[in-house]
């Protein structure tokens, strides 16, 4: 999901605008933070790490990462114009046109998995595209249907680190364990990431009808209580690799400040039911997931 605000673009057939367009239609600052927990991934699980053979995860990763996105723009292009979060995105805009916008994440999706593939290992390329058919196919979908959306979009999120993992691995079939630990970790560290975007954005998803948050009611009790519930349970969840013996004392500490600290901006969600104590939820799940994996890598 992309939270930040996005800058008024002119229609224009220069390339500044051209390149604005690609990046928006990509969303690479988004698929920035996707492709560090892979890489995190991809260290976690080397004895010896290959800065080239990364570079290509890397690279293989924003292209899929990439791709998803703007095959969601494509496939939500009426959608977006209702909002005004992304009304100003090139197809909404007509800046760009469907057939182009195809082009490209077609392009980049096949090239992306084919790196994975080649380049890592096949299981790479499949854990790519599993990510890719899940988010744009059945979880794009599902968000005007019903709030378990978010449910089903964990998986294809949780799949970056993992497939860092096989990355590092040689030959088909083999998924460390340490893996294992860091998917279940980044896949309940998104139910309060994004039931915190979604409180802050109710407003603008209900005018396309997208119903994201929990409850029925919306911004209730029953939606911060789920929120405080999800966000309890990511403290053990996320000492997974302490408690596995993957990092040790630093890491624990590290750990348990940042999720009492996260677990502390939950209550006060519930507390005060507030977009504001949504967005500072919010922005402490943008620190939360990136200080933790940096404390079982180095601690």
């Amino acid at each position: 999901m992309q939270t930040e605000n996005v800058n008024i673009i002119e229609k224009t057939d220069s390339t500044p605008g051209k390149l604005a367009d690609f990046a928006m239609l990509m969303k690479f600052r988004l698929a920035s933070l996707v492709v560090f927990s892979a890489a995190i991934g991809y260290v976690a699980a080397s004895d010896h790490v290959n800065w080239a053979h990364m570079g290509w995860l890397v690279l293989g990763g924003l292209l899929v990462t990439g791709s998803s996105n703007a095959f969601n723009q494509i496939l939500e292009r009426d959608l977006d114009k209702l909002m005004t979060r992304t009304e100003n995105r090139p197809l909404p805009q007509e800046r760009m046109r469907v057939n182009e916008a195809l082009i490209i994440a077609s392009a980049a999706g096949i090239t992306g998995i084919t790196i994975l593939w080649i380049f890592m290992n096949p299981l790479s390329g499949i854990l790519g595209l599993l990510a890719l058919l899940l988010y744009t196919l059945v979880y794009t979908p599902l968000k005007r249907i019903t709030p378990f959306a978010v449910f089903v979009g964990a998986f294809p999120g949780a799949i970056p680190p993992l497939l860092g993992c096989v990355a590092a691995t040689e030959g088909f079939g083999n998924i460390p364990f340490i893996g294992w630990v860091m998917f279940v970790g980044q896949f309940m560290w998104q139910f309060p990431h994004f039931w915190a975007i979604a409180w802050v954005l109710d407003d603008d998803y209900k005018k396309a009808g997208f119903r994201m948050l929990p409850s029925p009611g919306g911004r209730d009790k029953s939606s911060a209580f789920q929120v405080l519930v999800y966000t309890l349970f990511l403290y053990p969840i996320s000492l997974l690799p302490v408690m596995f013996h993957f990092s040790g004392l630093a890491s624990s500490i590290i750990i348990s400040f940042c999720s009492i600290y996260f677990l502390y901006q939950a209550y006060r969600l519930y507390k005060e039911c507030s977009v504001e104590a949504a967005r500072k939820l919010m922005f402490g799940s943008f620190f939360y997931l990136p200080a933790i994996q940096l404390a079982v890598l180095y601690g």
